[in-house]
C-alpha cells in the first residue's frame, strides 16, 4: 500500500502525520512530499521512506499513491500561503487514490460543521482512517 503525505509551510502537521503513520502502519510504503524543502526534510526525519519537494513531485507521486494524506488545503489552489499551485491541487483531486484530509482552518479556508480539535487528535483520527482503508 502506497501512502503519500503532502504538507507545506513549516511541515509540522506532515511531520506528525508521517511519524504516526510510520509507527502505526509499518507495512506501508510511506512517501512524503513537501511544498518546500523544510517540510520535506521534517517528514523524512519523521520516518518517511523517501521524500521530495515541489510541484512536479506532488504531480508524479499522486499518480502512484493508493492513499493521500494531508491538510485540506492540498486540494485548494493557492492555499497554504500560496504554496499549493493549481497543478498540485488538480493532481491531488484527480488522483485515483483515497484522500484523507485534515480539516485545518487556516489561510482563509474555513471548514464549517467540524469542531476545532487539537492537531494531535486530528492526526490520530487520520491514522485510524488510513488503517481502516488499508484493511
Amino acid at each position: 500500500m502506497r501512502v503519500l503525505v503532502i504538507d507545506g509551510q513549516g511541515g509540522g502537521l506532515g511531520r506528525q502525520l508521517t511519524a504516526a503513520l510510520a509507527a502505526g502502519c509499518p507495512d506501508i510504503e510511506l512517501t512524503a512530499v513537501g511544498t518546500n524543502s523544510i517540510a520535506a526534510s521534517f517528514m523524512l526525519k519523521a520516518g518517511a521512506h523517501r521524500a521530495a519537494t515541489g510541484e512536479n513531485a506532488v504531480v508524479v507521486n499522486c499518480r502512484r499513491a493508493d492513499i493521500i494524506v494531508g491538510p485540506i488545503g492540498i486540494v485548494i489552489a493557492d492555499s497554504l500561503l500560496g504554496e499549493i499551485t493549481p497543478a498540485m491541487a488538480a493532481a491531488v483531486c484527480q488522483s485515483s487514490a483515497a484522500r484523507v484530509l485534515i480539516p485545518i482552518n487556516h489561510c482563509d479556508n474555513i471548514v464549517v460543521g467540524v469542531p476545532d480539535q487539537p492537531i494531535g487528535q486530528l492526526v490520530t483520527a487520520a491514522v485510524e482512517k488510513v488503517k481502516e482503508l488499508i484493511r
